[in-house]
């Protein structure tokens, strides 16, 4: 067979993927309606390519929920392109009228995995009005040549992680509990991050072209793309204000719908500013929000800003339980995370590097005793190390005296680190 493209400009066709592979299927999820949503997944093999009835259902409710979220569309029709493959690694890339997808195999297959993939469809959906229609000047450069400016990606980015989440709970992908346990880890990793002492979230936006590659170790001091997550905390934040502004008659759902919504049009790019973000949180709660921002811009803590989480009657603890979106985040990504006490993440075993220590959280017990990002986990304890025996120390340490023994390969050599962690 032979395919025959009509002539199209280089930004439509650079907005423009193609997804092909052996094992495919296609889903509608927009039966009957007129603007057309369409699900094409390509796979490994034809046992991922069974997505089931209910999650079919919760894809179509997002259609829904973007439909009531933003009022209008700026696409012909919608095509999400996923890839279930194991042969590269996890990704998402958003376009205008599609998004291109890639998860592990088992997203249908495995719950853990689904847990942790499935708000990038959302995220990459959300994409079409912010990103795509609504995009920061900086951005919408007028050709490939011309170096992009970053510096509203804590809106470009940030509001549409904080929406790709919330939209994920009103879909029906995640339950409210684990949109709650989702935030909790979000929270918690940003409030004992070190490098916000050093690097505000402005410039983690701004560096962003270095921060994509960048490896784990050393991440929690040099900070990464992490302007996802603290944006979030802080677009969470701006929501809580203006429903309490308001007195609970607006949310920030009418921000978006009169900044990214308007008219129902084809693909068009209306650019904006950081003034103009600011004028548009005011047509919707008059507040100081040029104050709002620029303090969480330019903060560096201490400490992650959690003021969204505590408006909404919650707060931030730490307990003996592992939360259930860690649990399925550390299976997903053969992890075993221990930051929150020891200051320590290390892959999981099994593999070639099974049990690499990923990075270490400077001034934790385990920077204090000496470990670092790239050495090798052996032993807990004199005894081969594994993520239960590494726990149970963990345990135990909580009402001993000893300090836990790490034995750790370094190179040729071998060396016992001790954690003083009560």
């Amino acid at each position: 067979g032979e395919i025959e493209f009509a002539p199209a400009s280089l930004t439509t066709v650079m907005d423009s993927p193609v997804i092909a592979g052996a094992f495919f299927r296609d889903i509608d999820l927009s039966p009957g309606q007129r603007t057309q949503h369409t699900l094409h997944i390509a796979a490994d093999g034809p046992a991922a390519l069974e997505a089931n009835s209910a999650e079919v259902q919760h894809l179509r409710q997002l259609i829904a929920e973007d439909w009531a979220l933003f009022g209008a569309r700026h696409y012909r029709r919608y095509d999400f392109l996923l890839a279930l493959s194991d042969r590269m690694p996890p990704d998402g890339v958003e376009h205008h009228e599609s998004s291109d997808n890639r998860t592990p195999e088992a997203l249908f297959l495995d719950p853990d995995v689904r847990e942790t993939q499935m708000d990038l469809l959302p995220h990459e959906y959300t994409h079409s009005w912010n990103g795509k229609y609504r995009r920061p000047a900086g951005l919408a450069t007028t050709d490939y040549q011309a170096a992009m400016k970053g510096d509203l990606l804590w809106v470009y980015e940030g509001l549409t992680q904080y929406y790709g989440q919330t939209l994920s709970a009103r879909a029906g992908f995640w339950t409210p509990e684990r949109f709650r346990e989702q935030l909790a880890a979000t929270a918690a990793y940003l409030n004992d991050r070190p490098g916000r002492t050093w690097r505000d979230l402005q410039d983690t936006a701004i560096a962003a072209q270095l921060l994509y590659s960048a490896p784990p170790a050393g991440a929690s001091w040099r900070r990464g793309v992490d302007y996802y997550d603290e944006s979030t905390l802080v677009w969470l934040e701006a929501d809580t204000i203006i429903r309490r502004e308001s007195k609970g008659k607006r949310s920030l759902d009418d921000f978006c719908r009169k900044f990214h919504g308007g008219e129902n049009s084809g693909p068009k790019l209306v650019t904006y500013t950081f003034e103009d973000v600011v004028a548009g949180m005011n047509e919707v709660a008059a507040y100081d929000w040029r104050k709002f921002f620029e303090e969480r811009l330019k903060s560096h803590g201490p400490g992650a800003p959690l003021k969204g989480i505590e408006n909404s009657g919650w707060k931030l603890v730490f307990n003996e339980t592992m939360n259930e979106h860690q649990r399925a985040e550390e299976a997903a990504d053969f992890i075993v995370d221990v930051q929150f006490s020891l200051g320590l993440q290390i892959h999981a075993p099994g593999g070639p590097d099974g049990g690499q220590i990923l990075d270490v959280i400077p001034g934790s017990p385990a920077e204090r005793a000496g470990l670092a990002p790239g050495m090798q986990l052996v032993a807990v304890d004199e005894r081969k190390w594994s993520p239960e025996f590494l726990r149970d120390a963990i345990r135990r340490a909580k009402d001993g005296k000893e300090p836990i023994e790490l034995l750790a390969e370094n190179g040729d050599y071998f060396r016992t680190y001790r954690l003083d962690y009560h």
